[in-house]
């Protein structure tokens, strides 16, 4: 399926968003290349979570990583 990425943190939030299209453990594998590569773009994938509505499904992720 084509993907148009506009950056990283928009692309994990996406991910998220379409887990039960694209499987829990694509999101997953996402947002652990996304914090292995921006140590600190954590506040744009935050940013970008709100606005996909996926704030509350990222959270455990997030604290799992930390």
């Amino acid at each position: 399926m084509p993907v148009r990425i506009y950056s990283a943190a928009k692309t994990v939030a996406d991910c998220f968003k379409y887990r039960n299209k694209i499987g829990a453990e694509v999101a997953v594998e996402a947002l652990k290349d996304y914090l292995k590569r921006n140590r600190c773009g954590s506040e744009a994938l935050w940013h970008f979570a709100k606005v996909c509505r996926v704030a509350n499904v990222l959270r455990p992720y997030l604290e799992a990583a930390e």
